[in-house]
C-alpha cells in the first residue's frame, strides 16, 4: 500500500465513533470465537487493534498484521498497557508478499474493502488458514451513494459468496447486523458479517 494515510491517522485513529463502531463489531464477532480458547486468531488489516484485543480472552493467540507501522505502534502500546500477554504484531502487507503464517481463525474487519484486489486477498488468507480454519469479515452492504477511486463501496452478498467459493471456502454464512448514521464515508450504512470454512 502506498506510505499511506493509515500513517498519518494512527495516532488519531482511535476516535469516539471509531470506538462506538468498533463495540458493535465486538458483540457481534465474540460468539463466532465460542470455544476457540486452544485457536490462534490472525487480524488481517488490525490498525490500531480496536476490534481484536477485545477478543484476546477469547482465544489462544492474535497476530495484529498492519501495513501501517504507525497503527501498530499504537496497538503496541495498547497491548503493553493492558498487559496483553497473547497478542503480537506484524507489520506486513500481504498484497505484496504473504509471510509463512498459519492461523486457525482470520478475521478482517472493514479492510477489504480498501484491498482493490479481493480475488487475490481471499485466495491468499485462504492459503494461511489451516484445514477447518474460519474466515470472518465485517464490511459494509454494498452502498450506491459511495463513489471513491479507493474504496469500493462495499459488497452485496452474493458477489461476496461467489468469491469466497471460488477461494475454495465452504459453508459461507452472511448476515446484515447493523444500520448507522453516517458510518461510511459520511454515508448511512449497514455492515454484514461473513464466515466462511477452509
Amino acid at each position: 500500500m502506498e506510505n499511506n494515510v493509515f500513517e498519518q491517522m494512527a495516532k488519531r485513529y482511535d476516535t469516539e465513533e471509531r470506538m462506538e463502531l468498533a463495540k458493535v463489531i465486538v458483540k457481534e464477532v465474540r460468539p463466532e470465537l465460542a470455544n476457540s480458547k486452544s485457536k490462534s486468531l490472525l487480524d488481517y488489516g488490525s490498525g490500531t487493534g480496536l476490534i481484536s484485543l477485545e477478543l484476546s480472552d477469547l482465544v489462544d493467540s492474535i497476530l495484529l498484521v498492519d501495513s501501517s507501522e504507525q497503527m501498530l505502534e499504537v496497538a503496541k502500546a495498547k497491548i503493553s498497557h493492558k498487559g496483553i500477554a497473547n497478542s503480537k504484531v506484524l507489520y506486513s502487507d500481504f498484497t505484496q508478499e504473504t509471510p509463512e503464517l498459519k492461523a486457525d481463525i482470520v478475521l478482517l474487519s472493514l479492510v477489504l474493502l480498501h484491498i482493490p484486489d479481493t480475488k487475490n486477498i481471499l485466495q491468499r488468507l485462504f492459503n494461511i488458514l489451516n484445514n477447518g480454519g474460519k474466515l470472518i469479515i465485517i464490511d459494509f452492504d454494498k452502498n450506491d451513494k459511495i463513489n471513491h477511486p479507493k474504496v469500493h463501496n462495499g459488497f452485496s452478498h452474493e458477489e461476496l459468496k461467489k468469491r469466497l467459493s471460488e477461494a475454495g471456502f465452504k459453508s459461507i454464512e452472511i448476515k446484515t447486523f447493523y444500520h448507522g448514521n453516517r458510518i461510511f464515508m459520511n454515508q448511512d450504512a449497514s455492515m454484514f458479517i461473513s464466515s466462511s470454512i477452509k
